[in-house]
């Protein structure tokens, strides 16, 4: 016989009860409601209730609120797919315990770290230590590997050639090629030679760059997979120090831009998230914290916040108030 369900036309055996037809379907167990015909039809009654031919069913059950979505909000880095939008690195933490903790409580996918020689002239016993390796496994995290401490296009390339060894192929790589030792500011002429070597070599390069939106946008072009200018100085925790001109790289870029470099609390990486920034990437504002573990989390649902925030889209900004309960009908 042919029922409708939900508003479409379905074919079902007959006779058939109620709660045979919500069995068939997969049902039985599930906390739903019943319309039919028109009638809401109590749980304990479904035994007892008679479908026929041509008779109409409504079920429904409860979803999360808000608008759907037909795309989950994933972070897309070239060829890569993340859930977290929280990048976060490995440097200055009292051990690997503690950065072991800090990450996993960060909820970071993508983790930074550097190349470095090995001790192993130095140390005879270093090869039997523990390394940041060991913290951080191939099928929980995606490295990172960054050319900090590179003040050339020729050490940086070298570093990510190196990188790419080390990793057995891995080609995601971090490019800051670094000018001054006080500022720590990137020298934007050998970061673009270097980002043109690292792509034609086939990297996917992720690039530290100042925030203009000249040199990133040229750097898109050249075909770095992800633009991340400077919120402040590299370690300063002085938050987003030029939001027009981040949010100008932010508006014109077909890549995503990560803020990198200068956060220094939750609210500063809100702030990046809410100007429509795809990512953070931070080191020092989480392991220089007086507790890391407990502000990696609250770096963790900052950027969550703020991305939330930025889909909801803000209200307007007004120059006076404007009531929220109506100024009609009062008593008195």
């Amino acid at each position: 016989m042919q029922i409708t369900v939900n508003g479409a036309p379905r074919e079902c055996a007959q006779p058939l009860t109620l709660a045979q037809f919500l069995a068939d379907l997969g049902y039985a167990d599930q906390r739903i409601a019943v319309e039919h015909n028109g009638e809401i039809v109590p749980r304990e009654q479904h035994e007892n209730t008679q479908i026929n031919p041509q008779d109409r069913l409504e079920i429904v059950h409860a979803i999360g609120g808000g608008q759907a979505t037909s795309e989950p909000d994933t972070l897309t880095i070239g060829t890569r797919r993340f859930q977290s939008r929280l990048l976060v690195g490995t440097g200055k933490y009292a051990d690997l315990d503690q950065a072991d903790a800090a990450i996993t409580a960060s909820g970071a996918e993508i983790v930074t770290l550097a190349i470095r020689r090995t001790p192993a002239l130095t140390d005879p016993e270093a090869a039997k230590k523990r390394n940041l390796l060991d913290i951080l496994p191939a099928d929980k995290y995606t490295l990172l590997p960054n050319t900090a401490g590179c003040y050339s296009a020729k050490d940086a390339v070298r570093t990510c050639r190196m990188a790419r060894e080390l990793l057995d192929g891995h080609n995601l790589v971090k490019l800051e090629v670094l000018g001054d030792e006080k500022t720590l500011y990137p020298d934007m002429a050998e970061t673009l030679i270097a980002a043109k070597q690292l792509v034609d070599d086939g990297f996917e390069v992720m690039v530290y760059t100042s925030d203009d939106p000249i040199a990133a946008r040229r750097l898109e072009d050249m075909g770095c997979v992800a633009i991340m200018p400077l919120a402040g100085p590299i370690g300063s925790g002085l938050g987003i120090q030029n939001r027009y001109n981040v949010i100008e790289i932010v508006e014109n870029a077909n890549v995503p831009v990560l803020v990198d470099a200068g956060v220094g609390t939750a609210s500063d990486a809100s702030i990046a998230m809410e100007m429509g920034c795809d990512g953070v990437l931070m080191n020092t504002a989480i392991a220089q914290a007086q507790k890391p573990i407990l502000m990696a989390q609250a770096m963790r649902h900052a950027v969550i916040a703020g991305r939330q925030a930025f889909l909801a889209g803000r209200m307007p900004r007004r120059r006076y108030a404007s009531a929220s309960s109506p100024m009609t009908g009062l008593p008195f």
